[in-house]
C-alpha cells in the first residue's frame, strides 16, 4: 500500500508538471491565471486540512511524550540534548550556505544597479523579528488564540509546562493522560484520511505554479538554483553521515522510511504538511513515542536547517547581484543574526522572505533584491521544506539513541 501511495504521489508530481506547461503554452496569460486560481483552490484547501490538525497533534503527542517520561530532570536532560544538536545542526546549515555562496557565486554575474531604498519594503513584515517580539511572543497570550493561529512555537512552551506538571504528580493524572492519548490516536486517524488526499493536492500545486510562471523561469535562475540545491545535497550528505556515526547503519533505513513524509514537503512546499507522516514513521522505525514527541514538535521551531541555509544563500546571492561587498565580521554577523532570527520562523507567513528582509535591512542591503527571489522562491522553498523534514527526523534518532529509547522491535515494523 505505501509503495501504491508513493506511486501516486509521483505520478501526480510528473502530472502536475506536465499539465502545468501546457495551460502556460497554449493558455492566454488571463486564462492561465484562472485555471492556476481554480486549481488552487484544490491545494488551499488541503493545507488548511493539515493545520486543522497541527495544533491539537502537536499538543496531545507533546503532552503525552512528556509525561510518560520520569520526571522533571529527564525533560531536561532531553531538552538540552535535543537543543544542542539543534544549534549544532544550525551552525552547520547556515556555514554550508555561506561558504557554497561564495564558492559558486551565482549572482555575480549580473551586475544590476541598486534600486530604489523602499522598492520591495513592503512585501514583508519585519517589525516580528525585534529581540523584544521574539522574546514576547513565545509565551502566548492564550493557548486557545496560540491554537486558533496555529502558533507551534507558543503551542509548544504550552505543551511543555503542561506534560511537566503531568509528569510531576504522584500518580501522573491517569485521566488526564489517557484522554491526552486518545486526542492523539483519533488526530493520526484523521491524519490518515486527509493524507489520501495528497496527490490531489500535490497535482494542483505544482500545475498552478507551473501554469503562472512556466517551466523557463527554471532556467532563468539555473545557476542560483542549482546552487542552493548542491549545498542542500551536502547537507544532506552531512547529516545523513553524522547519524549513521551516531545511530549506525540503520540510520539508512531510516532516510527510507520517511520517504512519503519527506516527497510531500517538497511537492507542496510545506513541511507542516509532512508533520503528521513524519511522527508516525519515526515511530515504526524505532524512535520510542516519548522521544519522538518530544523532539519532532521542538524540530519544527528551532531545527530549520533548509530554511536556515536558504536565508544565508539568498542574502549573500542578492548582495552579489548588486555588487556588494560583506566583511568577515559582517558576514559572522549574519550568521549569528540568522541564528536567532530563523527561530521565530515557525507559524508565520512566507517567514524565509520576512528572515532575508530584516538581515537585508539590518545591514543596509537592497531591499528589493526580495524581488529577484520571489519568481523562483516556490521552487527553492520544496527543497528546504524536504530538508526540514530530514533534519528533524535525523535530529530524532540521535537524541533516540543518546537516550537508549530506540526501540528495536519496532524497527522491524516496516510496511514498504
Amino acid at each position: 500500500m505505501n509503495r501504491l501511495f508513493t506511486a501516486f504521489i509521483v505520478g501526480s508530481m510528473v502530472l502536475g508538471v506536465a499539465v502545468g506547461w501546457a495551460v502556460n503554452q497554449y493558455a492566454a496569460p488571463a486564462e492561465a491565471a484562472a485555471i492556476a486560481g481554480n486549481l488552487s483552490i484544490i491545494t488551499d484547501v488541503f493545507l488548511r486540512l493539515i493545520k486543522m490538525i497541527i495544533a491539537p497533534l502537536v499538543f496531545s503527542t507533546l503532552v503525552a511524550g512528556i509525561a510518560h517520561m520520569e520526571d522533571a530532570g529527564a525533560v531536561g536532560r532531553v531538552g538540552l540534548k535535543t537543543m544542542g544538536w539543534f544549534i549544532s545542526a544550525s551552525i552547520v546549515s547556515l556555514s554550508i550556505g555561506l561558504v557554497m555562496v561564495h564558492l559558486l557565486q551565482p549572482g555575480a554575474g549580473l551586475q544590476l544597479a541598486l534600486p530604489e531604498p523602499a522598492a520591495g519594503a513592503a512585501t514583508v513584515d519585519v517589525a516580528k523579528f525585534t529581540l523584544k517580539e521574539f522574546v514576547t511572543h513565545l509565551v502566548p497570550r492564550s493557548i486557545v488564540e496560540a491554537m486558533a493561529n496555529n502558533e507551534i512555537l507558543q503551542i509548544v512552551i504550552f505543551s511543555v509546562f503542561v506534560g511537566t506538571a503531568v509528569a510531576a504528580i504522584d500518580d501522573k493524572a491517569p485521566q488526564v493522560l489517557m484522554l491526552v492519548e486518545q486526542i492523539a490516536a483519533i488526530m493520526l486517524k484523521v491524519t490518515g484520511y486527509v493524507m489520501k488526499t495528497a496527490p490531489l493536492a500535490i497535482f494542483a500545486a505544482l500545475a498552478a505554479t507551473i501554469a503562472t510562471q512556466g517551466i523557463e523561469v527554471l532556467g532563468t535562475y539555473f545557476k542560483f538554483i542549482g546552487g542552493f540545491y548542491l549545498s542542500l545535497g551536502i547537507l544532506w550528505a552531512l547529516l545523513i553521515g553524522a547519524a549513521v556515526l551516531i545511530v549506525g547503519p540503520r540510520t539508512l533505513r531510516l532516510v527510507a522510511a520517511i520517504r512519503q513524509p519527506t516527497l510531500l514537503a517538497f511537492s507542496t512546499a510545506s513541511s507542516e504538511a509532512a508533520y503528521p507522516r513524519t511522527l508516525e514513521e519515526l515511530q515504526k522505525w524505532g524512535v520510542s513515542r516519548k522521544v519522538a514527541s518530544f523532539v519532532l514538535p521542538l524540530g519544527y521551531s528551532f531545527n530549520l536547517d533548509g530554511s536556515m541555509m536558504y536565508c544565508t544563500f539568498a542574502v549573500m546571492f542578492i548582495a552579489q547581484v548588486y555588487g556588494i561587498e560583506l566583511s568577515i565580521a559582517q558576514q559572522i554577523t549574519m550568521l549569528a543574526l540568522l541564528m536567532v532570527t530563523s527561530k521565530g520562523m515557525a507559524g508565520v507567513p512566507r517567514a524565509s522572505l520576512v528572515v532575508i528582509a530584516a538581515t537585508l535591512s539590518y545591514f543596509n542591503l537592497p531591499e528589493g533584491g526580495l524581488l529577484l527571489i520571489l519568481a523562483v522562491d516556490h521552487v527553492l522553498d520544496m527543497g528546504r521544506s524536504a530538508t526540514n523534514v530530514l533534519g528533524n527526523s535525523v535530529a530524532s534518532a540521535v537524541v533516540a539513541k543518546w537516550e537508549n529509547e530506540i526501540e528495536e522491535p519496532a524497527a522491524e515494523i516496516r510496511t514498504a
